[in-house]
């Protein structure tokens, strides 16, 4: 089972509105066969692993969620497992999808093929918490968000532009291509020139759309993002009314969002429902001290990627993030020492 969630991560951020599962089968004590839900959700795991291996009778199906039993665009994956002849199929925990939900394992019986759940549960609801929230019909969608900190905790280094190293930043790629969208503002856009996607060989068909809050429509003309925005689906959240400006943009191939706020703050509430209105449901939000501090503020953000280096900054160092993070009540903290460098990568789950 912990091999099919390897393999359902690979693709995690990337099948759309279907959750990204694995799928392993097992004969005679050996692996047979994996497969993972396909990018943009289709083919399903448990079609691609029994697509891969032509005699699967009596073998055992390890898949990480409930297979489906519903018709939709295909026919569900419980036909091809009867008639491949699966004799045992083990899953962590039932669908969420009301057509599927609990429905699986009495079919399985009928056709005497032994059904055990409940293995590696906890890791499956943590695993598919995005997932979840989208079943729930909730109006926002689930967001992670990723920081860079020095030892002292600042976020701003005065006299040079990182403060990881970087294998560090190389890490931020994978991250990345875990999640559906990017959530960034102008202000971390302008000051870095971000290109806000994947440049790890191999991952680069896996680059996240991107959001950026730009409320008075202050975007450069000339920046890094703009020479991929006819591939990658780029959208400015803004409240400005600006023709020049937005013909701009839209020549850029970017799709601009309106929300009117008469407050003077920005309502990110509002932001995360219409980004979840187009389909997004995995978001990372990739932004400066302000905007982090506020989603937090907000209690939006359900899981926090830390970066921090060996370094203290001292007198350079700006925007602490020490009493903010004092304040947050994390649920889970597991941290990884992800280099000989010294840089830590902290994933702190919060709620």
């Amino acid at each position: 089972m912990r091999l099919a969630f390897k393999k359902a991560s690979e693709h995690l951020g990337s099948t759309k509105e279907n959750p990204s599962v694995g799928c392993i089968i097992v004969k005679n004590g050996s692996i047979v066969s994996s497969g993972v839900t396909s990018i943009n959700g289709r083919p399903h795991a448990e079609i691609n692993a029994l697509k891969s291996n032509k005699n699967s009778f009596a073998s055992t199906l390890y898949t990480t969620l409930e297979p489906c039993v519903h018709y939709g665009k295909t026919s569900p994956c419980i036909n091809q497992i009867l008639k491949k002849k699966i004799s045992r199929v083990c899953y962590p925990i039932l669908d969420y999808d009301k057509r599927t939900h609990n429905k699986a394992e009495s079919i399985l019986k009928k056709n005497k093929i032994k059904v055990k759940i409940g293995v590696l549960k906890k890791k499956a609801k943590v695993f598919y918490k995005s997932y979840f929230l989208s079943q729930k019909n909730n109006s926002l969608p689930f967001l992670d968000a990723k920081i860079a900190i020095s030892k002292d905790y600042f976020s701003v280094n005065k006299r040079k532009k990182w403060i990881t190293n970087f294998l560090s930043r190389n890490k931020v790629h994978l991250i990345r291509s875990k999640y559906d969208c990017i959530l960034s503002t102008y202000k971390t856009v302008n000051k870095d020139n971000s290109r806000l996607n994947c440049r790890i060989q191999g991952l680069e068909h896996l680059s996240p759309s991107r959001a950026i809050i730009d409320k008075h429509l202050k975007l450069k003309k000339k920046l890094n993002i703009y020479n991929s925005s006819k591939k990658i689906k780029t959208y400015v959240i803004t409240s400005e009314n600006n023709k020049k400006k937005e013909k701009f943009l839209k020549s850029k191939n970017i799709k601009i969002i309106k929300i009117y706020n008469k407050k003077t703050f920005i309502n990110y509430k509002a932001i995360l429902v219409e980004l979840k209105k187009r389909g997004f449901s995995r978001i990372l939000c990739e932004s400066g001290f302000y905007t982090t501090r506020e989603l937090l503020k907000n209690n939006l953000i359900y899981n926090l990627h830390i970066f921090q280096s060996s370094d203290r900054l001292g007198k350079n160092g700006r925007n602490s993030y020490r009493n903010l993070l004092h304040n947050v009540k994390f649920k889970e903290k597991n941290k990884i020492n992800i280099n000989l460098s010294g840089d830590e990568l902290c994933n702190l789950r919060i709620k």
